[in-house]
């Protein structure tokens, strides 16, 4: 404990004699029990004979336990040797007049240790000692929590070095050539040996260029565009663009990531003979096609999550940017909620294809429209999906008033479950069936209306009734039936 809490040098009063002569000794008692944590008074022998403790809270001691105690029987083993030399006079003679502080480490009685700094000084009564103890445990507590401070600061910045140790070995050994640039300026900041390969010169180089002085002046003007995408979607793939210095031909990748200096470009080019091969001009041209489409198109993933759309379909749920629904479950915009994309789904997996299904596709802001949504399922390829063209309807069945045109088969009938109440659905299918009774009896005798009501069991007064209310054959205004 050497060398903790040190005061410094003490400067005594020039003229104790004077102002401490006739003092009380009671007075000086509380002075000194006020200025120190503990006091010990100390015979010749190394007893304690009395003790003041300022504050039991911070220093836990019980006078009881020390008193007339040899002060050596209270300290901890490697302390000993220090309370020896402060009650020995011939070694204090020997080291000077001037009181030294010593630490030492007190033991309590649940086996902590309290650490304190004595000064020791004569009291010229009976060759008794005056130990003044000053607690260190804040100072040793403070300097403890420093230390761990100190040690969870190196493993963190261990950590560190280590990570951008991995990252530069990484980036330096990667075949692919990879740049860092500033999104404001586009400057390079940082390019790999790859990098400086590919474009005909060393990387060092390549740091504070501008990324504009390694493409050609048309190459140029797509990249921009192509870096003012990544600014706002993120990332940006597929980009051909053509080295200034070796004309040859690369493919470009960005994507953008902040540090604390700002938003950055992390930029990767590859050579086009190196690159995954496009897709051959009949792919394109269906690609431009779907996308052109003015029908929505939509692929989902197995866990019918989005992977990509069509303008169409970012028209219908309002919004503005692919990135908005990528990754989206698509039962967020598509018919009601658990239900339609679920019948949906389970008709695509057992008969592979799906033909003019009826739902409806909700707006972001609560805008609705009916659609017939026809789907396929293509789970053999390098990635399972499923692709579904959504049309909206804009004539549909309307139950609402009489002159309204009738459903004529089951499948049109079964086709307003979910969007019309059970209620109407059986009401309209009444009404079906009546309408194709009196067809049919019509029908078999000749357009005879007496003949037909007596076929369908009716007076000739509800026949004509229920001729006017389906709108079938031609009635005169006047005719009642009769």
């Amino acid at each position: 404990m050497d060398g903790l809490g040190t005061r410094g040098k003490l400067t005594p009063f020039k003229e104790p004699e004077t102002y401490f002569g006739e003092v009380d000794p009671r007075v000086s008692a509380e002075a000194i029990a006020a200025t120190a944590d503990i006091a010990l008074i100390v015979d010749s022998e190394g007893i304690i004979r009395d003790m003041a403790v300022r504050d039991s809270d911070q220093v836990p001691v019980s006078p009881q336990h020390w008193l007339n105690r040899p002060w050596v029987e209270t300290v901890a083993e490697d302390s000993r040797s220090k309370v020896e030399q402060m009650v020995d006079r011939e070694q204090a003679t020997a080291e000077g007049s001037k009181p030294r502080d010593r630490e030492v480490n007190h033991r309590t009685q649940s086996g902590s240790e309290i650490p304190v700094s004595y000064t020791v000084v004569p009291l010229g009564v009976e060759d008794h000692l005056l130990a003044v103890g000053r607690d260190l445990k804040p100072i040793s507590q403070l300097q403890q929590r420093l230390i761990s401070a100190q040690q969870t600061m190196e493993r963190d910045y261990a950590r560190l070095r280590h990570a951008e140790t991995r990252y530069r070995l990484l980036f330096n050994l990667a075949s692919e050539a990879v740049l860092v640039v500033d999104s404001v300026s586009q400057t390079i900041i940082e390019a790999n040996p790859s990098a400086g390969k590919l474009v005909g010169t060393s990387a060092n180089r390549l740091m504070g260029q501008s990324l504009e002085t390694l493409f050609e002046s048309a190459s140029w003007a797509e990249v921009q565009s192509s870096l003012a995408s990544v600014r706002v979607a993120g990332q940006q793939e597929g980009l051909r663009a053509q080295i200034r210095e070796s004309g040859a031909w690369v493919e470009l990748s960005a994507s953008l990531f902040r540090q604390q200096g700002g938003p950055l470009f992390l930029v990767r080019m590859v050579p086009v003979d190196r690159a995954v091969p496009q897709e051959d001009a009949r792919d394109r041209q269906l690609l431009k096609v779907l996308e052109s489409l003015p029908d929505a198109f939509v692929v989902i993933d197995p866990d019918h999550r989005i992977l990509t759309s069509n303008t169409s379909f970012l028209d219908l749920v309002e919004l503005a940017t692919e990135n908005q629904i990528r990754g989206e479950p698509l039962s967020q915009w598509l018919g009601r909620p658990g239900v339609d994309l679920n019948i949906l789904m389970a008709n695509l997996k057992e008969h592979g294809a799906v033909r003019n299904f009826a739902t409806v596709v909700r707006g972001q802001y609560g805008a609705s429209s009916e659609v017939e949504v026809s789907g396929v399922s293509a789970m053999n390829g390098e990635q399972p999906c499923f692709g579904f063209m959504i049309r909206p309807v804009t004539t549909r069945f309307n139950i609402s008033g009489p002159s309204s045109p009738l459903p004529r088969s089951v499948e049109q009938l079964t086709n307003l479950v979910g969007r019309v109440p059970l209620k109407e659905i059986i009401r309209e299918t009444t009404d079906v069936i009546e309408s194709l009774c009196i067809e049919a009896a019509l029908e078999v005798s000749g357009d005879n209306r007496a003949s037909a009501a007596q076929l369908l069991g009716l007076s000739r007064q509800s026949l004509y009734a229920k001729l006017r209310r389906h709108g079938l054959g031609d009635l005169d205004p006047n005719d009642q039936g009769t």
